[in-house]
């Protein structure tokens, strides 16, 4: 192989977790003569910088470049426009890689002549508690993340709608555009949708798997759901094309909405109404107790897992609830 690829990583105050990705890039099998590591910093305030610092010392491949907006897909578009390799890969500083990363994925890039290609995930957390472990269980789970292939998926090589790391050729991007900068969430998700109208493939080799740190607090994880539900609706608003998402995401407001909207009727109508809301809910929470008692294991007990689905698909639904009436004051840019 002797093409150059260019890692982007938008960071921001990321000092937990950004020696872990960097050194993660440092270790792989792949010539490190072709590597290139862009990392794009938001105006960190902690540590970050200068952990970046100490090992672009001792490493000469890594370049930081500025980006006041903290906005993540200017971050990657700057770090694009700014990469001298061929391909560009898209990471994240919230992850690590194995050291065979980019050598399979570049190999099977070229012998399935796909357009864009990435592995799966696997969820960890740094500190182990009953709350963090359980989070790990929601995020691996179809009851949590619906049929996201990366996730759920361990042994196979398929073509799908999106991944989340993926290796691109640069020229990609200058023929169907870069990164929605207007979309501060779902940026990934539209630009590989673009890319699938363009009838362009995506590959998923799900053997592969890469490491994402995810949040180990049940009100983090609640924030980042429920901004993920806030811009599954502006996406839409903002790109005016349902197919920039895919139905799974939508699938939380769905619920939510089941449960809000008879309640509401039932204050002005009757109150039938009512016992919709409470036979949905009832069957929603007996359902997810079930799937919570298979899930469980000595780390994660049921209860922490039964509460972790419920953070998640009540944020995520009511932020995309939120969203469908406010989307004006809420999209500001």
């Amino acid at each position: 192989m002797t093409e150059i690829v260019s890692i982007v990583i938008p960071c921001f105050n990321e000092e937990k977790y950004i020696e872990n990705c960097i050194q993660s890039f440092l270790i792989q099998e792949y010539p490190s003569e072709l590597i290139e590591i862009l990392i794009i910093d938001g105006g960190s305030t902690d540590d970050t910088l200068s952990i970046i610092n100490k090992i672009q010392k001792k490493i000469s491949n890594i370049k930081v470049l500025s980006n006041p907006e903290r906005i993540t897909p200017v971050s990657l578009n700057l770090g694009i426009k700014n990469a001298t390799g061929k391909y560009i890969l898209i990471a994240s500083a919230h992850s690590k890689f194995p050291s065979d990363y980019i050598s399979i994925l570049m190999g099977k890039l070229l012998e399935m002549n796909c357009d864009g290609i990435g592995g799966g995930i696997d969820t960890e957390v740094i500190k182990s508690t009953p709350i963090s472990e359980a989070i790990i269980k929601v995020l691996s789970s179809a009851y949590g993340v619906g049929n996201s292939d990366f996730r759920i998926k361990k042994n196979e090589i398929l073509y799908v709608d999106t991944v989340p790391f993926g290796i691109y050729k640069k020229s990609l991007f200058e023929e169907l555009g870069y990164y929605n900068e207007k979309l501060v969430r779902n940026h990934d998700i539209e630009f590989s949708k673009r890319l699938l109208r363009k009838s362009k493939k995506i590959v998923l080799v799900s053997h592969i798997r890469c490491t994402y740190y995810a949040r180990e607090t049940y009100r983090k994880f609640a924030q980042n759901a429920y901004k993920n539900g806030v811009w599954n609706i502006l996406t839409f608003y903002i790109t005016r094309r349902f197919n920039s998402l895919s139905i799974r995401h939508f699938i939380p407001l769905i619920f939510v909405s089941s449960l809000f909207f008879p309640l509401i009727l039932s204050l002005f109508l009757s109150k039938y109404f009512l016992s919709i809301s409470i036979v949905s809910l009832l069957t929603y929470l007996s359902f997810i107790l079930y799937v919570s008692m298979g899930l469980k294991d000595k780390c994660a007990p049921v209860f922490y897992i039964f509460w972790g689905l419920i953070v998640l698909h009540f944020s995520y639904g009511f932020g995309s609830l939120v969203s469908l009436f406010r989307v004006d004051k809420l999209y500001k840019r």
